[in-house]
């Protein structure tokens, strides 16, 4: 059912997206000072070529905020591999009674 939704969501926006493509087909140009120079490309093409920069910034971003979390999570990961070799290690071992008292007395 979700896989029938996503599909359904994604031509939707593809349609959308072909639609705004051929409705934007006009010529911008862009010149970046001071540098001289100066291009000519479709109003699609720059708006997407800037939603996909903005996409790819934010991605970045999120990515390297995210650094302290993986940071923790991998500190986590050793201490508790740590610990689960400590317990096996002990429960492995047998238990010895204290000195002075009897199997009896342990059960």
């Amino acid at each position: 059912m979700m896989r029938y939704l996503y599909w359904g969501l994604a031509i939707i926006v593809a349609i959308v997206i072909a639609c705004f493509a051929v409705s934007n087909r006009g010529a911008v140009d862009l010149e970046f000072w001071p540098l001289p120079l100066a291009l000519s490309l479709p109003l699609y093409l720059v708006v997407f070529a800037v939603l996909a920069a903005g996409l790819l910034i934010g991605w970045f971003l999120g990515w390297a905020g995210g650094a302290g979390v993986r940071r923790e999570r991998r500190r986590h990961a050793r201490r508790i591999a740590e610990l689960e070799r400590d317990l096996a290690r002990h429960s492995t071992a047998p238990a010895t009674p204290a000195a002075g008292t009897s199997l009896a007395s342990v059960r």
